[in-house]
């Protein structure tokens, strides 16, 4: 990064912390601390629910995921809408009416402090896992700028998250999230543009569309019925509904936004907000990935976005192999190149045959890159075999360091280092409130001042802010981070959810059948996710347990599902069995 671009950085965040500082002054009680003092508007309270959702983890690998496997992804949040009307018509007039801290305090007036603190550690665990992730994604950005230990990026990057955090409480991360997020959209429109306007003048806007279209890369909607496809119009409208269901309406670090609102009506109108603008809002992420992938037709890709093991398998035994592997690489690109040029001229022309010809090299083209790719990851693991070669959570920025000018270098990294403040400030917020309100308070020091328990929101944040460090060390291996982390809350968020809902609509059901059901459902959901390394764990023994442990491949969106209505059934059967009969 140029002068510039290290003086837009430090300008936007000085702005955004002292913001939110200036805007959270008098945070000196617990109601203030946690909730705000509930002054929030509607508008703070949408931006900050976006915010909290949209972390690094969606700047940095949902360009990415959209480079790579197009623009399905979008079909995840199909049922997000629905859920937000739900939930405001339903959820949010329950907890302002008791007045909680927590979603989870109304679990024990409804059922008991069992169910209660059950449902706490789900969310303190899924979270706490999750804040991992938001820590080592902008880590990730500032390891590939300056050459870092991403190890000690981590540690760094977290603590500065920690004391931000602990300085403010709710009021000043909903206050700077405003901030962040109007950042956040304004260098993703600019990043777009740049994307666009990189292309060759004789690509038109339309040009690119339909290479993308023709490579798969605009596949937004899939309404094919098969429930091993990870991502289609069934499972995002279904499994989606189920996991924002739980996650705005049972997560703390979604309620705990919307609790600090001024009326009802001021939490409710933030959330449809949201409802409103979370769909175009990824969709426009993800198309800025399938822009890319166009892009890149044009100018070569690397063999691989990591540039760190590009270099060390340079320098290592394998050059040479792995030199021949990138100059095969390069001038596969060449001819994706005169393809994609060719295909371009022809439509122009209106001459099918010659297009048809164009597109089928083209496709012949990415599969063989593909292939290459394949074999140079081979490499770069023989060169270091504790290499990880998965680059796709790589790709949206290093077409930034690479391509765009001075300037907006630092205004793209501002945007991703927000997201990431923003977002790791709400979970660490969250998991703070949780277990201060439903654990410490609740069950080992009930009696204490306000005061005391401010302190010790302050020391749990830290912990917590600890504990997120620590995990963060070992996300590099996951994938693309927002599918991990969306994993990672599916596997609880059905049991969550399936706990709230039985509490919301079947009145008679009591705390015995539910906490039962919940545990069997959560068993569940752990089974199914599981069984296939199960399988493979005896196989690779030469062991064969399909008989008794079936393996089973559904994709995580309907743990959502799984979790949540075998829980409900389980307990109303167990509410009709005698048994449970008084």
């Amino acid at each position: 990064m140029g002068t510039l671009d290290w003086v837009v950085l430090i300008l936007t965040q000085l702005l955004i912390v002292g913001y939110g500082l200036w805007k959270s002054q008098g945070s000196k009680n617990m109601q203030a601390y946690l909730l705000g003092n509930r002054e929030m508007t509607w508008f703070t309270i949408g931006l900050s629910i976006m915010a909290t959702q949209a972390s690094a983890i969606t700047f940095l690998s949902a360009p990415g995921l959209g480079y790579d496997d197009g623009m399905r992804f979008v079909q995840f949040y199909f049922g997000l809408p629905l859920a937000m009307v739900i939930i405001s018509a339903v959820i949010v007039p329950i907890y302002r009416r008791l007045n909680v801290y927590t979603a989870y305090e109304y679990l024990e007036k409804r059922f008991d402090l069992r169910t209660r603190a059950f449902a706490a550690f789900l969310f303190l665990l899924q979270r706490g896992l999750a804040a991992g992730f938001t820590i080592f994604a902008p880590s990730l950005i500032l390891s590939a700028l300056l050459g870092w230990n991403i190890y000690w990026t981590n540690f760094f990057t977290g603590l500065v998250v920690i004391i931000y955090t602990v300085s403010g409480g709710t009021k000043a991360v909903s206050q700077t999230q405003k901030v962040q997020m109007v950042i956040i959209l304004l260098g993703m429109v600019v990043a777009g543009y740049m994307v666009v306007n990189g292309l060759p003048k004789e690509v038109s806007f339309n040009d690119a569309l339909h290479l993308a279209g023709k490579m798969g890369k605009l596949n937004v909607v899939d309404f094919e019925v098969d429930l091993t496809t990870k991502y289609n119009f069934w499972s995002g409208i279904i499994g989606g509904f189920f996991l924002a269901l739980s996650y705005f309406g049972t997560d703390q670090s979604q309620v705990q936004r919307y609790l600090g609102g001024q009326s009802a009506a001021q939490s409710r109108l933030g959330l449809l907000f949201n409802g409103m603008i979370k769909i175009p809002m990824q969709f426009a992420i993800l198309f800025i990935g399938a822009m890319m992938f166009v892009f890149y037709m044009f100018q070569a890709p690397p063999i691989s976005f990591k540039r760190n093991l590009v270099e060390n398998t340079r320098n290592s035994a394998y050059k040479q192999e792995f030199k021949a592997l990138e100059q095969a690489y390069d001038k596969n690109s060449a001819d994706k190149k005169a393809y994609a040029l060719a295909m371009v001229k022809a439509r122009k022309e209106k001459n099918y045959d010659a297009e048809q010809a164009a597109v089928a090299g083209l496709r012949a083209s990415e599969k063989k890159a593909k292939e290459i790719k394949g074999k140079a990851n081979a490499v770069m693991v023989k060169a270091d075999n504790t290499a990880d070669t998965r680059d796709i959570n790589y790709i949206f920025i290093s077409y930034v360091m690479k391509y765009l000018p001075l300037g907006l270098v630092g205004l793209l990294v501002s945007v991703i280092i927000s997201a990431s403040m923003s977002s790791t400030a709400s979970e660490l917020n969250a998991l703070a409130s949780t277990t201060v309100i439903d654990i410490y308070k609740r069950m080992i020091k009930p009696e204490a001042s306000d005061q005391h328990y401010l302190r010790m929101s302050k020391v749990l944040t830290i912990g917590w802010g600890l504990y997120a460090i620590v995990l963060s060390m070992f996300a590099n291996r996951l994938g693309a981070l927002i599918e991990a982390v969306n994993l990672i809350g599916s596997l609880v968020y059905g049991t969550i959810l399936g706990i709230f809902l039985v509490a919301f609509f079947l009145k008679k059901v009591g705390s015995k059948e539910v906490f039962i059901a919940a545990v069997f459902s959560e068993l569940l959901v752990i089974y199914c996710h599981t069984s296939q390394y199960i399988n493979a764990f005896f196989a690779a023994k030469g062991v064969d347990v399909g008989w008794f442990f079936p393996n089973i491949n559904i994709p995580f969106l309907w743990y959502n599902v799984i979790g949540c209505l075998p829980l409900i059934f389980v307990a109303w059967l167990l509410h009709q069995s005698k048994f449970f009969k008084k």
